[in-house]
């Protein structure tokens, strides 16, 4: 006789609402997990041991306890830890110097980009709205995730586009256009807890807040601005390590 199925409440999970299962959030996930537990393995940052029991002792050796600079609810919505709080090292162990947050009234960080093949972003009839997927490739980031997002703003002329980065829930409910490599020009968000005082001209290592390897990208500042959410900052000449 099998054993009865252990019930995975919300506080089981990690709290990062990064979406790789193919949920937004992390409650809508274990919601789901009641009436189909054998999703749970789709949570990459469990224990190896996908079935080990929430909570237990091998599993609580790698759940993370929060992303970037800021504590997740189930409702999506966060908030700051203060600086004596913030953790400076990256899940590698390496320092850095701020996070970054993204807009607010936007669904996930604003990336400036460009397709290794520029004729892509015409030829695919990419428009503000259209949901992307595609991998910063090479010198710009070499990241070895699949990002997905949304389009903000599209330069027909150049090939550059603005998109909002976000999980792929989104791609998988409702389609997508795959501009496979691209290059990371840029990022634009707010500095939500800084350990320096960022100056345009410098090079400086940070984080971004939702990072789903929770690893610290260099950028070069080029632009400050404050605002009533916080310090607005546009970083380029982005890599990672």
């Amino acid at each position: 006789m099998s054993e009865p199925v252990k019930m995975i409440d919300i506080n089981d999970l990690p709290g990062l609402n990064c979406g790789v299962c193919g949920f937004r959030l992390c409650e809508e996930f274990a919601a789901r997990l009641k009436t189909d537990p054998g999703l749970l393995p789709r949570c990459i940052h469990l224990s190896a041991n996908s079935h080990a029991a929430p909570n237990s002792p091998e599993q609580s050796k790698t759940v993370p306890q929060s992303c970037g600079g800021c504590h997740s609810f189930v409702d999506g919505t966060t908030a700051k830890v203060d600086l004596a709080d913030a953790q400076w090292t990256d899940s590698l162990g390496r320092e850095f110097d701020f996070y970054l947050e993204h807009f607010p009234e936007e669904p996930g960080p604003r990336e400036i980009i460009i397709p290794h093949n520029p004729i892509i972003t015409r030829e695919m009839e990419i428009a503000p709205g259209d949901i992307l997927i595609g991998r910063p490739l090479g010198m710009s980031c070499g990241c070895p995730i699949t990002h997905c997002g949304v389009v903000k703003e599209v330069d027909l002329r150049t090939g550059v586009i603005v998109w909002c980065v976000t999980g792929p829930l989104t791609p998988r409910e409702k389609g997508f256009k795959d501009m496979g490599y691209y290059i990371a020009e840029g990022y634009e968000g707010l500095i939500a807890k800084s350990r320096v005082d960022p100056k345009i001209g410098m090079r400086y290592y940070f984080q971004p807040s939702m990072c789903m390897l929770q690893w610290r990208h260099s950028g070069l500042v080029n632009y400050l601005n404050r605002t009533e959410s916080g310090l607005q900052v546009r970083v380029e000449g982005l890599w990672i390590g």
